[in-house]
């Protein structure tokens, strides 16, 4: 079947039938149509535009004398009209607004405290894969001096800060003129240009690093499991609780299954793209049956990670569309109700 949308009426029911679905699981039935949308259409005439559904593949019978439910191919036609005309309230997150006027929190925090806000909102497994860190732009570098031979270095950057603490033995004054010097040759680069640049800036300026080469290395390993080691934050605080209610014990499995993949899950946001989408699995892979709302996450204009909500393909991707579409919206600094 084309992706083109359906004409007249065989578009008004396919719509109102995955919703029908989606929110009470019961199999698709012309006298259940009839009752629910279309009262003055005569069953048999339901009957024909349901069997012309399953036609294009949109629908499909789990028995013969049974009902029909949505095909793979019938969710995405679904999901493709529900992002065309998505409708968003602000007010329901209003808890990331809040996250991202607290300056003082590091980017790890932020992205923690957003899966927890999303996982909280939509009661589904919520993924974000942080990958973008070499993007982020530095405006300043503070190493503070710890107790015994350690330090903390905090890297300021256009998106909020990154701390990293250091193994490194010396002294006060050290560690004062390696902040002034970092952030004299560093601000306005990426960290990925930082982390190319510093290493080169130990083999050609030794004489002016000495007295804190040290702290250079050990904050050039720091800088280095940011940019290279991308990692996941997994939130699922009440989602198998949900999935137990909507999903049956297969689908359950393949969610936590899904939720220990984390290859499967990095492929999968990886591939996230510029703005909020949806991906099924096919019914002849490994975690058929599932889906992924899924978006990237960028913060005043850097994206550092993407953001997925997993469950069975039988959710509410209205809600949790919204939901994403706010926390985007708003991490971008947008604030626009559309």
């Amino acid at each position: 079947m084309k992706e083109d949308k359906l004409k007249g009426r065989k578009h008004e029911l396919m719509i109102a039938v995955v919703e029908d679905y989606i929110n009470d699981a019961s199999p698709i039935t012309s006298g259940g149509v009839q009752k629910n949308h279309l009262t003055s259409v005569s069953t048999a005439t339901l009957r024909n535009e349901l069997s012309a559904l399953e036609a294009m593949g949109l629908l499909k019978q789990l028995h013969t004398s049974g009902g029909r439910v949505p095909t793979v191919l019938g969710y995405k036609y679904y999901v493709n009209h529900l992002l065309q005309g998505l409708t968003l309230n602000y007010d329901q997150l209003d808890g990331v607004k809040s996250l991202l006027d607290e300056r003082s929190k590091s980017l790890s925090e932020i992205v923690s405290g957003v899966a927890k806000i999303i996982n909280k909102a939509v009661k589904y497994p919520t993924v974000i894969y942080v990958n973008g860190y070499d993007k982020l732009v530095v405006e300043n570098i503070k190493i503070i001096p710890l107790v015994g031979d350690s330090a903390l270095a905090l890297i300021q950057t256009s998106s909020g800060y990154l701390t990293n603490a250091l193994d490194a033995k010396a002294s006060s004054e050290a560690y004062e003129d390696a902040s002034k010097y970092l952030t004299k040759k560093f601000a306005g680069k990426t960290l990925g240009e930082m982390m190319h640049d510093m290493e080169k800036l130990e083999n050609d300026m030794l004489e002016e690093i000495s007295g804190f080469k040290e702290i250079l290395d050990t904050l050039i390993e720091g800088i280095k499991k940011f940019v290279e080691e991308n990692h996941l934050n997994i939130r699922q605080d009440k989602a198998i609780d949900v999935l137990d209610e909507s999903a049956d014990d297969e689908q359950t499995k393949k969610m936590m299954k899904l939720l220990g993949d984390q290859e499967e899950l990095e492929r999968t946001l990886e591939t996230s793209g510029e703005e909020l989408s949806v991906e099924m699995v096919d019914d002849d892979e490994e975690y058929s049956g599932l889906a992924v709302i899924k978006a990237p996450l960028c913060i005043d204009g850097t994206p550092v990670a993407s953001i997925g909500v997993f469950g069975p393909q039988r959710m509410d991707y209205k809600g949790i569309a919204s939901a994403l579409k706010v926390i985007t919206s708003q991490l971008k600094g947008e604030n626009d109700e559309t």
